[in-house]
């Protein structure tokens, strides 16, 4: 970069998207030789790899100042200041504020709880430069047992649907083919707004306020809170992309209860089978945890016929890690062996239901936006494999689906 800053962004896509506007903050600021190191929490793992990568970035760039922010460092700053090497530690909402960037403190850490609105900035919005993202909502005001998060980003906070549809709109006259919505839990967008207004009123307004935007897609989402304006555009609307990734987490009732989650395995089965009768060319992601404390063999195979019974084409799966803090890290833990075991169960199921959904999309024709290399990606979010070209990335071109090889769709330009 032109200001020597390096950015390096671990954990999940809402970290990208800050990262990129830290990015501009560091310009703006007339910052140079620094590293900015955008650390998640969400499991102890996450943490182990965020110190370790610390710990070499002191090492790689020696004399540098290193900048080390995101939710561990909301969580635990004096930890981080702490670290050899560490120069300077901004919290969550001040790695959003240009002026934190003027370093005028080794260590800028506010109570996330206080914090009441929604940042404003904005990011150029590119994720590999093929779509763009835009940040509707951060924080979360559940509180799962096994998730820290809520204590790296605070409570649930919406941007104003007119600032997001303003943004949306100026990134369809810019070029992009595709906008993901993306936050914390967006789901619960609009809850603290003055209205309340469902996510379903904000996705019909960006595509009836937008009509020149191709693809509008939703990031992560929880089961139990898709509306029924939102059910209702998944049926009507092409432009709303066939894909929803969805927040399981698990498939038996009992750690459902355990986990404080707000829906139960019927009503993940349910909505599934909704949304396919309503829209055939949908697909469905999902989280789900393996070993989650309590778990019995029993219950674990309710999980594994929950992907199943929902079709789950593309599966994160994650060996449950007690994470500190948790009311879930004092439950009755299940042996390390049993959850790799289960896990790595898990994910063969997640390859045969792939494998199946492949198989159903093999041969015919589509569009596919064009990502990085000889990759596309469909709108029900398919990955495709074409030949060498020199289309643009972020375009879309039409193609002709020729097969499958284990996680991707093969084909060619028509």
């Amino acid at each position: 970069m032109e200001t020597d800053v390096k950015s390096i962004t671990l954990g999940c896509r809402l970290n990208a998207y800050e990262s990129e506007i830290m990015a501009g903050h560091a310009k703006s600021q007339g910052l140079k030789d620094a590293v900015i190191i955008n650390t998640c929490a969400v499991t102890n793992e996450a943490v182990r790899q965020g110190r370790q990568t610390i710990r070499r970035a002191v090492r790689e760039n020696a004399g540098a100042k290193i900048i080390v922010t995101g939710c561990a460092a909301q969580i635990e700053p004096k930890t981080y200041a702490d670290m050899d090497g560490v120069t300077h530690v901004l919290g969550n909402a001040e790695k959003m504020v240009e002026s934190s960037f003027s370093l005028k403190k080794k260590s800028n850490v506010s109570d996330i709880m206080k914090v009441r609105l929604a940042d404003s900035s904005r990011a150029n919005g590119l994720i590999e430069r093929a779509r763009a993202i835009v940040q509707i909502q951060n924080g979360c005001d559940h509180r799962c047992t096994f998730c820290i998060i809520p204590y790296g980003r605070g409570n649930s906070r919406s941007v104003p649907a007119s600032d997001i549809v303003a943004r949306i709109a100026d990134l369809t006259a810019q070029g992009f083919n595709e906008v993901v919505l993306t936050g914390v839990d967006i789901s619960s967008w609009g809850d603290d707004l003055s209205d309340k207004p469902l996510l379903g009123n904000l996705v019909a307004r960006i595509l009836k306020s937008v009509p020149d935007l191709p693809r509008l897609r939703l990031s992560s989402i929880d089961s139990a809170e898709v509306d029924e304006e939102l059910f209702h555009l998944f049926a009507t609307e092409a432009r709303l992309t066939p894909y929803l990734h969805l927040s399981l987490q698990h498939g038996d009732n009992m750690i459902l209860k355990r986990m404080k989650r707000r829906h139960n395995r019927d009503d993940a089965i349910s909505l599934c089978r909704r949304l396919r009768k309503v829209r055939p060319d949908i697909s469905f992601g999902a989280d789900i945890i393996a070993g989650f404390p309590t778990e019995t063999e029993a219950m674990f195979e309710n999980s594994v016929e929950l992907v199943k019974e929902c079709g789950l084409a593309w599966l994160h799966v994650f060996p449950y890690s007690a994470r500190i803090g948790t009311p879930a890290a004092k439950m009755p833990q299940v042996n390390g062996a049993v959850i790799k075991e289960r896990a790595k169960r898990l994910r063969h199921v997640g390859d045969q239901t792939r494998q199946k959904f492949l198989h159903s999309r093999a041969y015919g024709y589509d569009l596919a936006l064009i990502e990085k290399g000889e990759i596309g990606r469909l709108a029900d979010f398919s990955p495709i494999k074409l030949p060498a070209h020199s289309f643009p990335t972020g375009t879309l071109q039409p193609i002709r689906i020729t097969g499958y090889d284990k996680a991707i769709l093969l084909g060619d330009f028509v």
